[in-house]
């Protein structure tokens, strides 16, 4: 079982680091430079305004599939089709929904438009991720992680022709960039449907009330989850856009939207290993098996290189941001220069609380699988309020500075509550060792970026900093196996016994 997770996750994570970074780095943020600032961040906000409704979309029923599927794998054939249908009707549910909401908060016809197609890509979004969990409840890893970076894979190809074809230079460029991402998700959505009914003896649409009832109860408390969590973070987007005023809230938005992509291409990562996680963990606890091995070597695996990103990116914060977005001699150097400054401190922020969205997507997927809703919905209501209350107040003043520094702290809050509530669960043995080691770890990480950032290359005469930023890397990794946070011998010895 520990050597097949392994395997299934270093395929997974090695497509998704092939993948998604050139994606991310390569195209969004390039497709970002040539829409500008406030255009993409009044499509940023309306892509979490549209996300924030998806508790209709989904209903906690891709969690709660993933979890059932993966203890009973012959129910995949008696409820897929009834669920296909469930799903179909919820989508025709969320986009009236998304609609009446976008007149409600005052969208214009141009902004509902653009909210109408991101509406149904988020469906399409939501219905792979659906498909997925089934995949990945049968224990398909392999399959699934390669539809995992389909959908970016043909972004990126389109993405190139985008680029280079102008045509995002125009007024309605950025809906050029919708209209390929629905392409996309569509023939990953279909690949993903192929592929489930190769393992179904049949399929037909069916409508099937009391069992939609039945499942729609059940998955209330993945939903209401699902909501919260979403509420406290992808909220903040949605306020700076509203809260300020016209012209100040877009380019808010789309500044805050540069921080955080970075943030949510490290989360993908650590959310396809949830993915894994889940269906083995469910698995592992109906068979009363100890999932404690297992959480403590992913989170060495996981949290160790999330430290050293987090805190790379504190220290690199202008260096990283003014590579990734170069001045275009288009824009005014003055404001240019003024936003680099700002998106570079949200970022320093927001990839901080990377570390602590990683242990929340460990040991908050291990509390799913046990089925521990009620706490974890306790957590994520505290979060949600306490998030929506102080953007609320820091918005006006702050601006996207505020709701970084609020993101960060609500992220580590909720995960320590997560942490907490886990090892009183499952009774985990305090291991003052690995806390240690962690500590140490984590020492060791802000003195080694101290002094990488003193080192000076006269020789290298463009982007010194590339050096140094490379050297402290190195040297974070030679230090994670000195302090014993990633261990060659361990991970050997856990796949012989395990």
């Amino acid at each position: 079982m520990h050597k097949k997770f392994l395997t299934n996750l270093g395929l997974i994570l090695f497509l998704n680091l092939l993948i998604k970074p050139i994606y991310v780095i390569g195209i969004e943020k390039a497709i970002q430079n040539q829409v500008g600032t406030a255009i993409y961040g009044i499509y940023f906000a309306i892509f979490n305004f549209s996300f924030l409704l998806t508790i209709i979309l989904d209903f906690g029923v891709t969690n709660f599939n993933n979890k059932n599927i993966a203890q009973n794998n012959h129910l995949l054939t008696k409820h897929f089709s009834s669920l296909f249908t469930l799903k179909l009707i919820l989508a025709a549910i969320y986009i009236i929904v998304v609609v009446v909401s976008g007149f409600i908060i005052g969208y214009d016809n141009r902004l509902m438009k653009l909210l109408l197609i991101q509406g149904f890509n988020m469906f399409l979004l939501f219905f792979i991720n659906y498909l997925r969990s089934n995949i990945a409840g049968l224990h398909l890893f392999k399959t699934d992680g390669v539809i995992s970076v389909l959908d970016r894979t043909i972004m990126i190809i389109l993405g190139v022709y985008l680029l280079r074809s102008g045509i995002l230079y125009s007024e309605n460029g950025i809906m050029y960039f919708v209209y390929a991402q629905t392409f996309s998700y569509s023939v990953a959505a279909l690949t993903a449907f192929l592929v489930i009914l190769g393992k179904t003896h049949s399929f037909r649409l069916k409508w099937n009330f009391p069992f939609s009832l039945m499942i729609l109860k059940k998955s209330l408390p993945f939903a209401i989850l699902t909501l919260l969590m979403a509420f406290y973070g992808r909220i903040d987007s949605v306020m700076l856009e509203r809260m300020l005023p016209q012209g100040v809230g877009d380019v808010q938005a789309g500044v805050y939207a540069q921080g955080f992509r970075i943030l949510d291409a490290a989360n993908m990562i650590a959310f396809l290993v949830a993915g894994v996680l889940l269906p083995m963990f469910s698995k592992m606890i109906k068979h009363k098996e100890s999932v404690e091995p297992i959480v403590k070597l992913i989170s060495r695996l996981l949290l160790t290189p999330a430290i050293v990103i987090g805190v790379g990116c504190l220290f690199y914060k202008n260096e990283l941001i003014g590579y990734l977005y170069p001045w275009d001699k288009k824009e005014d150097l003055v404001i240019y220069a003024a936003h680099i400054k700002e998106s570079a401190q949200i970022f320093s922020f927001l990839m901080l609380s990377f570390v602590a969205s990683s242990t929340t997507y460990i040991y908050g997927t291990l509390l799913t699988a046990n089925g521990n809703m009620k706490q974890l919905n306790y957590m994520a209501a505290t979060g949600m309020v306490l998030n929506v209350i102080f953007n609320y107040l820091l918005i006006g003043k702050y601006q996207a500075y505020g709701s970084a520094c609020i993101s960060m702290c609500t992220q580590f809050l909720t995960a320590i509550i997560q942490v907490f509530i886990a090892q009183r669960i499952f009774q985990f043995k305090v291991n003052y060792r690995l806390l240690n080691a962690f500590l140490l770890f984590t020492i060791g990480v802000i003195a080694i970026n101290y002094f990488s950032k003193t080192l000076r290359f006269d020789w290298f005469e463009k982007n010194n900093w590339l050096v140094s930023f490379s050297i402290m890397c190195a040297a974070c990794g030679i230090w994670s196996f000195v302090t014993g946070m990633i261990s060659i011998k361990a991970i050997f010895r856990f796949l012989k016994f395990g």
